[in-house]
């Protein structure tokens, strides 16, 4: 018989089988008495009597016969005996409730996907609660890719990606952490920012602006002024939010940052922040993992402790 024909055998078996009947089997075999397998299984014996007429009918053996100290097990039955019950055994485990969360004793690697804007608003006032819960565990900040989060999280390779909601992979679960907004900033002594800059001398200001991919000289802004059929002068773009504001400090060059970047990483010394003349929509910003970790508890803790770290 081929491996084909074997397999497909064993298929039509497996389809005439259920898992009550498999328990009973085991049950069956381990007392080699069908009063003292239906105690076992807490049914009636006339019930056991009926199930094992169905295993013998599926499995097209007698499975026990009747002996000299009650039943006896077929050869077949005697070679499914062993591989049943750790196969049983097996299910159990895998179906058991899954064991609490222990952190104080966790010596577990986390792995988070983030731009330094996700490191520095997100990560950062994580870790003394992190450290503080799980000593023992260890935290990887890889660099986040978009395009390639959901493989990553399907194979392990990342446990959460922080993202805005309008790039969150679809096939991944998703939690809202904040909605951010912008904030003008530009160096103390800034000829043009003495006060508010209106609309016109807005567009006329020098902007560095922040392409996560690179190269990139458009960000919401543009989209808002496209709309008004006006126009800012983009000069420098960067991969990077934190450069942006050493960039600041040292130029005349002004940006538009997300506020929680600059609470979080603070104004280099001789920055300031200024009113914008306009209102520059803002973002949605998410964790993201994969479903195959959504009910672990490991998992879901450390879910718990990077939405309890985010303040208002």
């Amino acid at each position: 018989m081929s491996i084909r024909n074997s397999a497909a055998g064993a298929a039509r078996t497996l389809a005439r089988l259920d898992l009550n009947l498999l328990v009973t089997l085991d049950a069956l075999l381990a007392e080699r008495n069908v009063t003292r397998a239906a105690q076992r299984l807490h049914l009636s014996q006339p019930a056991v009597s009926v199930q094992l007429g169905k295993l013998r009918q599926s499995l097209q053996d007698a499975l026990l016969v009747p002996g000299p100290r009650g039943m006896s097990p077929t050869t077949l039955a005697l070679q499914l005996e062993g591989p049943l019950r750790d196969a049983l055994h097996q299910l159990e485990a895998v179906l058991a409730p899954a064991r609490p969360f222990e952190p104080a004793s966790a010596d577990t690697t986390w792995r988070i996907a983030a731009s330094d804007y996700g490191e520095t608003a997100i990560v950062l006032p994580l870790l003394p609660r992190l450290r503080a819960a799980a000593p023992a565990s260890r935290l990887a900040v890889v660099q986040l890719v978009p395009q390639r989060l959901a493989h990553l999280a399907e194979h392990g390779e990342v446990d959460l990606g922080l993202v805005t909601m309008d790039i969150a992979p679809p096939g991944l679960r998703s939690r809202v952490l904040f909605s951010e907004r912008y904030v003008l900033v530009g160096r103390d002594g800034h000829p043009a920012l003495r006060r508010r800059p209106t609309l016109a001398q807005f567009c006329k200001l020098e902007f560095v602006i922040v392409s996560p991919e690179g190269g990139g000289f458009r960000g919401a802004a543009d989209v808002l002024l496209d709309a008004m059929g006006l126009q800012r002068r983009v000069v420098l773009s960067v991969p990077h939010f934190l450069f942006v504001l050493s960039a600041v400090a040292s130029t005349d060059l002004v940006a538009l940052l997300p506020s929680r970047i600059v609470a979080a990483a603070g104004l280099p010394a001789g920055v300031r922040t200024v009113a914008a003349p306009l209102e520059v929509p803002g973002y949605d910003m998410a964790m993201v993992w994969h479903e195959r970790v959504h009910r672990d508890p490991a998992h879901a803790w450390l879910r718990e402790q990077v939405a309890g770290s985010i303040t208002a």
